[in-house]
């Protein structure tokens, strides 16, 4: 394994950590989750380091959803695809493309600017926020508060004074991994999304974060602009969803 491979890796383990599910199965090297609700990240098969043979797990991974009552959602990063000829052939359709990037912390990035509020769970206003950009959903709320609420690791939330923009981190090891950015419509294109990110990335840098990595819908253009300015120009692989109508 080559060394992009391994920080593919390591990055890959820390993002699952980051948006954890409590319903979940280990299956011959695949983590099978199943929160229930419309998140896929928490409702699909993901690939772990060593995974086992891809035609024979397919079969297994659908039997396991189909005893739940749930369709099978395969998640497939590049740097584990070999479920992906069989999903093909079996007529699931590829959806969802995301990037994930990554740059390394170092000096003059530890201080947070003033103002910035910070706590290791989200507040009521914070969820406010929340909410109000995901439009109100109450099923992306539950599905909001499973995650987080899952969550073992070191973490901090963050938000601009209002409060305006907000994001959160997890700490996994050496790793900072940003989530949630979310900036209010209305107060936009003032540059708060990039001092929330950047508060944040000095908080992980402060308490031992080396690296920094985030994940990105492919067509989010306003967020990989944003990523972009940051310094979030390493992209390490991608991935993407199977699922079958």
């Amino acid at each position: 394994m080559g060394a992009d491979d391994e920080l593919g890796w390591r990055v890959e383990e820390a993002c699952l950590n980051a948006w954890p599910s409590p319903r979940h199965v280990l299956l011959d090297g695949y983590l099978l989750r199943a929160a229930g609700g419309a998140s896929k990240r928490i409702n699909s098969v993901n690939p772990l380091r060593g995974a086992g043979e891809p035609e024979a797990a397919i079969a297994a991974c659908e039997a396991v959803y189909d005893g739940l009552g749930r369709r099978a959602i395969f998640r497939i990063p590049d740097i584990a695809a070999g479920m992906r000829p069989g999903l093909e052939r079996r007529g699931y359709r590829a959806i969802g493309e995301t990037r994930t990037l990554f740059r390394p912390l170092g000096v003059g990035d530890e201080t947070i600017p003033p103002g910035i509020r910070i706590e290791p769970t989200p507040w009521p206003e914070w969820l406010t926020v929340r909410d109000a950009v995901s439009g109100h959903d109450p099923e992306v709320a539950r599905t909001f508060r499973i995650v987080t609420d899952a969550i073992v690791l070191p973490r901090a939330y963050l938000a601009t004074p209002g409060p305006g923009a907000i994001a959160f981190g997890v700490r996994v090891g050496d790793l900072l991994v940003i989530e949630s950015v979310a900036v209010p419509t209305d107060l936009r294109n003032r540059g708060l999304g990039g001092a929330v990110v950047a508060a944040l990335m000095a908080w992980g840098a402060s308490h031992g974060a080396r690296g920094v990595c985030l994940q990105v819908e492919m067509g989010n253009t306003p967020a990989e602009v944003l990523y972009r300015r940051l310094g979030f120009t390493r992209e390490l692989y991608r991935y993407h969803y199977r699922v079958r109508d």
